[in-house]
């Protein structure tokens, strides 16, 4: 209950994050609920699943499910806030990641990262990941973890 709750207050909140006039988004808690439980089917078959809630242009609101360590990323032009929704994991910040590649879209991704910081993060922590910062979670394997992500556009 306190986990809807929380994300209700979040979804109502993010209309000020674009200070635009438009149409008001209440995505109800059994539609969050349905589409992460189907998110967390695709993660226990490939890692990793997830389910777009709304793209505003400044900031997206996702869901996101994991069941295996996700790789390191650098996000060039967004900023990641997140709450953890279910289980937890090691969160690695800051350091150089391993065999980086950079796409067309300034996006980075790698191996690993070497030298960062770890952090565990569980059900209720919100983190927020500024852009240029490298990051990634660790999943100990087939353990649930998801989160309600918001990525704001610097």
């Amino acid at each position: 209950m306190r986990l809807a709750i929380a994300m209700g207050l979040m979804a109502f909140c993010l209309p000020a994050l674009g200070q635009s006039a438009g149409k008001a988004e209440v995505f109800s808690s059994s539609s969050i609920h349905s589409q992460m439980a189907q998110a967390m089917e695709v993660a226990k078959a490939k890692g990793s699943g997830g389910a777009m809630l709304g793209n505003y242009g400044s900031h997206a609101i996702q869901l996101s499910a994991r069941t295996a360590s996700g790789g390191a990323e650098v996000h060039a032009h967004f900023d990641d806030v997140m709450l953890v929704t279910e289980g937890s994991a090691t969160l690695v910040t800051g350091g150089t990641v391993v065999d980086g590649h950079t796409n067309s879209d300034g996006e980075t991704h790698g191996t690993s990262i070497k030298d960062g910081v770890s952090q565990t993060v569980t059900v209720g922590d919100v983190i927020h990941v500024p852009a240029g910062t490298p990051h990634q979670l660790l999943i100990t394997p087939g353990t649930p973890y998801s989160a309600l992500v918001i990525k704001v556009k610097e």
